[in-house]
């Protein structure tokens, strides 16, 4: 085939021994190539290998490191165990020590507290002996307590019967003149009177001469002067206060209590210091009278505090008190407490009806509750701002009208009690009794008060187990009188 194509043998061999040689040539360089790797691999073994060579000796140093490192830990903990079981040892025999003290203290601790128990056995039973006794001793005494509180009922019964038949024999009406010291309106010029008049007006012509007695000048123009005297059963002298005037009265506030209807009410003329006597001093802007001294306040306001006084000295619950301020003028009676649809107080005109006992009785009168005294009094003075007065030569605010407060005090007894208290034959028989109050006025210069403890019986309203008593105390301040009986 090469024949044919032309080619010559020669120069075939010689391209193809080029492209051996230039293929050796690679493969020299290859060679080359390979042997230098070779030769770099060969030193990184070598490095590899030295490094090795030194990681095992690390290694075997680690090793080492840690097992005598090992060696001082399992010595160290060896150490500690030690330590630690001695000093076990040493709390186990400090808590030996300690149980044998606390046995030891236990043991005398309960024979302590056994001797204790036995000591607090044997108290008790002492105790419930004393119990015991005391208990007999209380049932004595509950005994004794009986006895000694019927016994009190009956001292108190035996009191009650004692103070009022001491007051009966003082007197149910009694008539009491006190007279009155001169004033400066009774020197007042301006008077459309004599000269001698003036004078003889300002003239004492009464005078105390004992407790009992009033000893009075009369004189008249052209006959000689002659003393009278005349006999009551108190005579206060001008300088006797207040107080000693209410002292006398009262003694019938108790009466009251137990069960009797009191009046007490003063008259005179005008100016004698009735309404001083009954209430005190009054102011002039509103006719109500003033509180501020207590030491002037009269029969009055001082009857009201001593009622309430007495009754806060009885059971609570057991009293309570209502109040009426009637004005009796021209013979009509008017309601001062009564109220208009605004609830202002304005004196109402009151019809007197005849009830089928034949007592004269106000039905539609207006009665207030009161609690206490200041209650009462705020009520007597508003009712005293309605009442009619006039101006007289002897007194610029004269009272021309009957002024009468009344106090109903109704009080809660047992059936029991009701029978001790009212049932007995003798008091009955006081009760039984019905006293009119009337009492006499001196002239300008002498004011008498009375009082009076009526012996009507009080009106009772009864129920199954409980009874309810009323008793009244009137307290009146009449209207000026001038009936003047001259001396003959």
């Amino acid at each position: 085939m090469r024949a044919r194509s032309g080619l010559d043998p020669g120069s075939v061999w010689a391209q193809r021994l080029g492209q051996l040689e230039r293929r050796l040539r690679a493969k020299e360089e290859r060679i080359v190539v390979l042997e230098t790797e070779n030769a770099a691999l060969h030193l990184k073994l070598a490095e590899y290998q030295g490094l090795a060579g030194r990681s095992t000796n690390e290694v075997l140093q680690l090793y080492s490191a840690h097992g005598q490192q090992q060696k001082l830990q399992r010595s160290s903990v060896v150490a500690q165990l030690h330590g630690a079981i001695k000093r076990l040892k040493q709390d186990l025999k400090t808590l030996r020590s300690f149980a044998l003290e606390l046995s030891k203290d236990f043991q005398r601790q309960s024979k302590t507290y056994l001797y204790q128990v036995l000591t607090a056995v044997q108290g008790i039973q002492l105790q419930n002996e004393a119990m015991q006794m005391f208990q007999i001793k209380a049932f004595d005494l509950e005994q004794s307590l009986q006895e000694v509180t019927e016994r009190y009922e009956k001292e108190k019964q035996k009191r009650r019967a004692l103070h009022n038949t001491l007051v009966e024999l003082r007197g149910n009406i009694r008539v009491h003149c006190r007279i009155r010291p001169l004033l400066p309106f009774d020197t007042a010029a301006g008077h459309s009177v004599s000269q001698d008049r003036q004078r003889n007006s300002s003239e004492k012509v009464a005078y105390a001469a004992d407790d009992e007695t009033v000893l009075v000048k009369c004189s008249r123009p052209g006959h000689a002067s002659i003393n009278k005297t005349f006999q009551f059963e108190r005579v206060y002298s001008p300088l006797e206060s207040q107080d000693t005037v209410f002292a006398d009265v009262a003694p019938l506030l108790t009466s009251l209590l137990d069960g009797y209807n009191v009046c007490i009410m003063a008259y005179g003329q005008t100016g004698s210091g009735k309404t001083y006597t009954m209430l005190g001093p009054q102011l002039e802007e509103n006719f109500a009278y003033s509180i501020e001294d207590a030491s002037e306040l009269g029969i009055i306001p001082r009857a009201t505090q001593e009622v309430f006084r007495l009754i806060s000295e009885k059971p609570p619950g057991s009293y309570w008190v209502e109040v009426s301020v009637v004005e009796v003028y021209n013979n009509e009676i008017f309601d001062l407490l009564a109220k208009d649809s605004c609830g202002k107080v304005f004196g109402v005109k009151r019809d007197v009806v005849t009830t089928r006992e034949g007592k004269s009785d106000v039905p539609l009168l207006t009665y207030e509750a009161v609690e206490n005294a200041s209650e009462f009094l705020h009520l007597v003075n508003k009712g005293l701002q309605l009442r009619v007065r006039h101006p007289t030569l002897v007194h610029a605010h004269s009272s021309r009208s009957h002024l009468v407060v009344t106090l109903t005090i109704t009080t809660i007894v047992s059936g029991d009690n009701f029978g001790t208290s009212w049932e007995d034959e003798q008091t009955s028989q006081r009760l039984n009794k019905e006293v009119p109050c009337t009492f006499p006025q001196k002239m300008r210069e002498n004011k008498s008060t009375s009082s009076s403890r009526a012996s009507s019986p009080a009106q009772i309203e009864a129920t199954e187990k409980m009874k309810q008593v009323k008793t009244r105390l009137q307290l009146v301040d009449l209207a000026g009188s001038e009936c003047v009986v001259p001396c003959s």
